[in-house]
């Protein structure tokens, strides 16, 4: 255990049966090797070097830049992807990235719906199409008109609802329990569904690698990991320190049971009264739909999303 916070470094567990983890999961660090982002970007870079399409050393630097800007994993690893299938249309076409029109944009998503794909997939493939075309503006390596008459597709009504960017700020902001803060952003951060994060055991989170093992539910019947960011990560720190560590459940009621739900939603409520918010009409629920749209306009699948989510579709 981590001193002073209780907190496994490796877990063993016959009740925990996820999936094996993807190749894009973050593995542990050893020394002397490359960070596991690096090592991401250098996978991408030359996955999409080799290729040998006009305009790969343009999507190279691209990336770099992603990287520098210390954005996550995941979003170099659906850039890239979706930029070397974007790279690989325009060559059937005769196009590069250099020449591109708003047309070819076009063309390319009349490409994928007739592919069969979503169209939350698709408008994901957009904004990562048009997070690049911004970067070549600003570059000055196309002319600026292709941002300003963008191809836009209808999201479908089922996509969950968010919570604003300024309103998340302000609810944050009134939350001053050191609990109720872990509580809130660990939902936000990591789009659990509540029932999940009131059971979760202090044994289940293994704090070297940002990690939460959720097991085998009655709702999606697998387990699955969560990661958490550095903000989260920081919270569950200060929680982990001043929690009661005679307690099984990170987050926990009497009698060493788990906290209610009903207690829960009176943190969420009473932290949107502070906020000036409680007639926004924002749930618990909202945190992972919050996640959930974060994650989509950072540039993840939605394919990948779900897995994260543990169901079958974002809502």
């Amino acid at each position: 255990m981590t001193e002073g916070t209780g907190i496994r470094t490796d877990v063993t567990n016959q009740k925990y049966h996820p999936e094996p983890r993807s190749r894009s999961a973050p593995q542990p660090s050893t020394p002397g090797t490359l960070p596991y982002k690096r090592r991401v970007l250098d996978r991408w870079t030359e996955r999409i070097a080799a290729s040998g399409l006009p305009g790969t050393d343009i999507v190279a630097d691209y990336l770099h830049d992603k990287y520098i800007k210390n954005l996550s994993f995941h979003t170099i690893v659906h850039s890239g992807s979706t930029i070397l299938a974007f790279l690989r249309f325009l060559d059937t076409r005769g196009s590069s990235l250099l020449t591109l029109t708003r047309r070819q944009i076009g063309a390319f998503v009349e490409y994928e719906q007739d592919k069969g794909l979503k169209v939350v997939s698709i408008i994901f493939h957009l904004r990562v199409i048009y997070a690049l075309v911004a970067y070549l503006v600003e570059q000055q390596l196309i002319a600026p008109e292709l941002i300003t008459s963008k191809v836009r597709m209808q999201e479908p009504d089922a996509l969950p609802k968010a919570i604003a960017d300024e309103d998340i700020k302000a609810l944050f902001a009134a939350v001053h329990s050191i609990r109720d803060r872990a509580l809130l952003i660990l939902l936000y951060r990591t789009g659990m569904r509540i029932g999940e994060l009131l059971q979760v055991k202090v044994d289940d989170i293994i704090l070297s690698e940002q990690t939460i093992l959720l097991y085998v539910g009655s709702k999606n019947y697998e387990g699955r990991e969560v990661y958490y960011s550095s903000d989260a990560e920081q919270a569950l720190k200060d929680w982990l320190r001043t929690r009661d560590k005679t307690k099984r459940y990170l987050f926990y009621g009497r009698s060493d049971q788990p906290l209610s739900y009903g207690s829960a939603w009176a943190v969420m409520r009473k932290a949107l009264e502070r906020a000036g918010l409680s007639d926004k009409g924002y749930s618990l629920h909202n945190l992972r739909h919050t996640f959930a749209t974060d994650m989509i306009n950072h540039g993840m699948r939605v394919e990948v999303l779900q897995k994260i989510l543990g169901h079958q579709d974002i809502c």
